[in-house]
């Protein structure tokens, strides 16, 4: 104790130097930090930014981060804290919960004689943390620390109890975490029927089976020819010009914005990465981005070992616990670290428009209080890879650009994409953040937003990503959308009843024409093949059963499906920088049938391995000059 009380003392600042009050940039100009001039400049930003004078003089460049720390500890007459070479005392962090301490970015230093010191990042704060002792018999008072040891002394300290938290943030009744092989049951029993069905009677099998499947087809084709229509008569949402909150309008200084980007087995990625963010012009002050690694993931933690990253990156390494490692797991852990009230998800190989977040943080200032989520456009920068890719690309233009705004527009549930997604802090946090064991976490998060009261808009800006053009990885990246859209239906109609009281009818109906006509036209597409026979003049088995007006009826269905697909996927890529894709349109007709290989392998899943996360490597293609 006497050895720590020395070390105080002797770092303390020396007594002339100690002139509390005065601001804390005239104490880095006095001591030859800064110049008047970037002090001026520094202050006149600030009346637009939220966000102390200090990460404004670092994000700049002008100051180093000791020399915030320093200034402050001269400014507020406190110790610096170096809990890298002292750290914190573990039975201390008891006295209050973690959660307590992630909210003040604080963590208890020491104990000398009857005082606490805690290390805080920001002292003129300090006094929502003493207000939280008041009664307790503690004495607590500050000591000075930067950002980044308080977040490794509270990862260190509280670990495991972190780790478990973020696999179980969400309400057991809206998460896939306790489904067992007993909840399975209903399924793997349903698929045990319609087999003995077939061998036992395979024309009826047969015909059951079809019905079923133009009926998934129907009722995906009535949400996709609705969401086209309303698209088409009303757009102007992502033509519009783009709404500005001007530094001048009242009230209005530009939030702390942090964005996450998980990492997993990301050798060739990670340069590329620290590029295409280096062409963000949001105020840096502000951007909080935050790369998530996994402990054990040796390969990606020794390539950003080796990045330089600037200041306004930084790395949270998630604990491996429990033997889960999910993207959503990664992004639960990391949302306590999370300093920003906007919360934005990239992934490893994607590259945003250079204004995207100020477009974010407008369209947020300028909505209606349950617009708690806005869902960017999707894009590729390879699609001259292959010509997979250049499906690939009109595929994702069909659907972000044209269905998914039309669905939006509708008022109908949004099942979200998994990047270039941002959500008001306080409601994804009241959402319990993702569902950890969700293979599509984002999907899921789109219907409990929406179960809960909220909206999700679509904004016109774009994320340009890396096209999975190559045939193998392109079926394991499907078969794990798939089977996370198997999970998140089958979690969300545990209880049909209320699922409808939640959404109402006319959005319960959407989920059941979006999910069963998604994965129910792959899963069934070998049946509605088999009708290329009667079209070829051949007979087919259950010509004996149905009505000629059914078969007539439903091969008219399939052709105004295929041509429905034209039209939308030739008017998603007509603008100018995508029109080389018109000639590839009506080979998408080829592209999709790779995708009944990647139903039935997550049918496979399902049944033995519903939480196993198919890892689709990037960085196999070089980046094309995007259209921005």
């Amino acid at each position: 104790m006497s050895e720590q009380l020395l070390r105080l003392t002797a770092a303390a600042p020396a007594t002339h130097e100690l002139q509390p009050n005065l601001p804390l940039g005239r104490y880095l100009v006095r001591n030859g930090v800064i110049s008047q001039d970037q002090l001026v400049r520094a202050l006149q930003m600030q009346l637009q930014l939220n966000a102390p004078i200090g990460e404004i003089l670092v994000a700049e460049g002008w100051a180093a981060p000791g020399d915030i720390l320093n200034a402050l500890a001269l400014q507020n007459g406190v110790q610096v804290a170096d809990l890298a070479e002292s750290p914190p005392n573990p039975v201390l962090c008891e006295l209050q919960t973690s959660q307590f301490w992630l909210r003040h970015n604080a963590i208890p230093w020491m104990q000398l004689g009857p005082m606490v010191l805690i290390a805080t990042s920001r002292p003129d704060q300090f006094d929502m943390i003493r207000d939280a002792f008041d009664g307790t018999g503690v004495m607590v008072l500050p000591a000075l620390a930067s950002e980044s040891q308080i977040d490794d002394a509270l990862a260190k300290q509280f670990a495991r109890t972190l780790a478990v938290a973020a696999e179980t943030r969400v309400q057991p009744y809206y998460s896939c975490r306790n489904w067992r092989i007993t909840q399975r049951l209903p399924a793997i029993l349903a698929t045990l029927c319609v087999t003995a069905l077939a061998i036992a009677a395979p024309t009826w099998a047969l015909t059951a089976l079809f019905l079923v499947a133009v009926l998934t087809l129907a009722m995906f084709a009535t949400l996709k020819v609705t969401a086209f229509v309303t698209h088409l008569l009303d757009h102007s949402h992502l033509t519009a010009p783009r709404p500005k909150c001007h530094p001048g309008t009242v009230g209005f200084k530009y939030p702390k914005v942090s964005v996450l980007v998980p990492l997993f087995k990301e050798r060739e990625i990670a340069s590329a990465l620290i590029r295409r963010l280096g062409r963000l012009t949001y105020p840096k002050a502000l951007l909080d981005v935050v790369l998530v690694l996994e402990e054990e993931d040796d390969v990606t933690r020794q390539t950003v070992a080796e990045t330089d990253l600037p200041a306004w990156i930084r790395v949270i390494e998630v604990p491996a616990h429990t033997g889960l490692t999910t993207k959503p797991r990664a992004m639960n852990y990391a949302l306590d670290f999370c300093r920003g009230d906007i919360i934005g998800v990239w992934d490893a190989e994607d590259a945003p428009m250079a204004d995207q977040i100020e477009h974010v943080v407008s369209r947020f200032a300028q909505t209606a209080d349950d617009v708690v989520c806005l869902q960017g456009i999707l894009d590729y920068y390879n699609p001259r890879s292959s010509w997979r890719a250049r499906c690939f690309t009109i595929e994702y233009s069909s659907w972000f650009r044209i269905i998914l705004p039309g669905i939006a527009r509708m008022g109908l549930v949004v099942p979200l994409g998994g990047t270039t997604l941002f959500f008001k802090r306080d409601a994804l946090e009241k959402l319990g953040g993702w569902d950890a064991h969700n293979v599509t976490e984002d999907a899921d998060l789109g219907v409990r937003l929406c179960r809960a009261g909220y909206r999700t808009e679509l904004i016109d800006t774009v994320t340009y990503e890396e096209a999975n053009f190559r045939a193998w990885p392109w079926v394991k990246q499907r078969s794990r959308w798939l089977k996370g859209f198997m999970v998140t239906y089958l979690v969300h109609m545990r209880s049909p009843r209320q699922l409808w009281r939640d959404l109402g009818a006319r959005r319960f109906l959407g989920v059941q024409a979006f999910f069963l006509g998604t994965f129910g036209q792959f899963l069934l597409a070998p049946v509605l093949w088999s009708f290329w026979l009667i079209l070829l003049g051949f007979n087919h088995p259950i010509q004996s059963v149905l009505p000629a007006w059914v078969i007539n009826a439903s091969v008219g269905l399939f052709v105004a499906t295929e041509l429905l697909a034209l039209a939308v996927g030739l008017t998603s890529v007509s603008r100018r920088e995508r029109r080389f894709l018109m000639p590839w349109v009506p080979t998408m007709i080829l592209y999709f049938p790779l995708g009944v290989v990647a139903a039935y392998k997550a049918l496979y899943e399902l049944a033995v391995a519903p939480f196993f996360w198919d890892k689709t490597q990037h960085g196999h293609a070089d980046e094309e000059q995007t259209p921005n």
